[in-house]
């Protein structure tokens, strides 16, 4: 499963995770969001307004009023809907054009179930015209776009939609001195890419969204994560906070250890949240969240007797990068985080998918950074500095037993690409450890 409906596979949609979603007494229709009882003709305008703006999702067979002792979810006959749904679409879109329907049945035998109409405004044809008028979604109501608005979509380039929700992160570059040297031992990227909605799209950022956002990471998985990289031994830490390049439409909140020698920060975090600069333009929908994380450690531990011997080079345990990257992955599900980076973009946190892909760039080749621990190299097998993961569309990172796989999924792909045999034993080894001590 994935946190995201939007972005879930439809195998893993079921009638559980739905009720689920409508059970949360905050949950209520939105920009991208909205629940009809049945097919009415006014579903088709919804849309194409969701298409000609943020895109959105439609759960057809929920009660959208919510009263005492009245069923939430009540389910419709699929076929029947989506036939009435695709005959509206073609009948009114201009130019024709349907979204993706997805049937989640009932567990129950009675043959009902839920659709969901996913509606991606990446492949929508824009705009999206009903009877010669363009719709558009305005803070879970629909409208139409004005002149202004109308030619701005009009002037879209064909295939500049946005990225799909949740991949494509921009490969990060370490930081060089004067004389071309990398500052840093590597760098961690993971992120999102996130619709936004209409307050989002032309508002400046909220301090109070900002230090909500910077609360909510201070109190997730991160810092324990963070503190594991540098074995706790640095002396204090800044938490995370406003630092460096802050804007009326970017924050950047920095968490960074502090130390008294050479190396001033051994580990260094930095979560950007960037969102569009120019309403109406080819990348208005797009929000983009990017999580840094900036190691030191090997460059720190030169200057310390106490955790090297003289002539021994640090490497990094394998263990504390699997504590890093889980702290991560649990980070970007935290049911608090994601509710603050959707209140900053102004969506349903329904909609915020997880991330899917990790990049790592090092200062040398990475089996020269890992601690061998059983690791042993493979003849001939050439070396890596660095690498892109895919993450499985399928795990669910709130779940732990999901987020365990997907770590020890990229630390396989981690050895075998660096030209190192034994991660797969090194990190059942590690596993087994854990639980004995739990």
């Amino acid at each position: 499963m994935t946190t995201s409906l939007f972005a879930a596979a439809a195998a893993d949609l079921t009638i559980e995770r739905i009720r689920a979603l409508t059970a949360r007494p905050e949950q209520v229709e939105s920009l991208t969001l909205e629940f009809k009882r049945e097919y009415s003709k006014s579903l088709v305008t919804t849309i194409a307004a969701m298409a000609n703006t943020y895109g959105g999702m439609i759960l057809v067979g929920i009660n959208d009023k919510v009263e005492p002792g009245t069923e939430r979810v009540v389910g419709v006959d699929a076929q029947d809907t989506i036939d009435k749904i695709a005959s509206g679409c073609r009948e009114k879109f201009d130019p024709p054009w349907e979204p993706a329907f997805i049937p989640v049945p009932f567990d129950d035998g009675t043959g009902r179930s839920v659709v969901v109409v996913r509606v991606d405004a990446n492949v929508a044809p824009r705009p999206l015209l009903i009877d010669l008028k363009a719709p558009v979604r305005l803070s879970g109501q629909n409208s139409t776009a004005d002149r202004d608005r109308l030619l701005k979509l009009a002037r879209e380039e064909p295939s500049a939609g946005v990225l799909p929700m949740g991949q494509n992160v921009m490969s990060p570059n370490l930081d060089r001195d004067t004389k071309g040297n990398p500052t840093a031992d590597f760098i961690l990227r993971t992120g999102i890419n996130l619709p936004v909605g209409e307050a989002g799209a032309w508002r400046p950022l909220s301090e109070r969204s900002v230090a909500a956002l910077a609360q909510a990471l201070n109190n997730s998985a991160f810092p324990a994560a963070l503190q594991t990289l540098g074995h706790s031994s640095y002396s204090a830490s800044t938490g995370f906070r406003q630092h460096g390049y802050n804007r009326s439409r970017t924050a950047r909140l920095v968490y960074r250890a502090l130390s008294t020698s050479a190396v001033p920060h051994p580990v260094e975090a930095v979560v950007t949240v960037a969102l569009p600069e120019v309403y109406g333009s080819s990348t208005a929908a797009t929000a983009t969240v990017i999580i840094d994380v900036i190691s030191r450690v090997r460059r720190y531990a030169e200057t310390l007797d106490s955790v090297g011997r003289p002539g021994e080079e640090y490497r990094y345990p394998v263990p504390n990068l699997l504590d890093l990257l889980e702290g991560m992955l649990k980070t970007t599900a935290d049911p608090k985080v994601v509710a603050e980076i959707a209140r900053v973009t102004d969506i349903d946190p329904a909609l915020a998918a997880q991330p899917r892909e990790l990049h790592l760039v090092a200062d040398r080749h990475v089996k020269d950074l890992l601690h061998s621990d059983g690791l042993q190299e493979i003849p001939d097998a050439g070396a890596s500095a660095g690498g892109v993961f895919r993450a499985n569309p399928a795990l669910d990172l709130r779940d732990a037993a999901d987020r365990q796989e997907q770590v020890d999924d990229w630390l396989r792909q981690l050895g075998l690409d660096a030209g190192l045999t034994g991660m797969e034993n090194l990190v059942e080894r590690y596993r087994a450890a854990v639980r004995s001590r739990s």
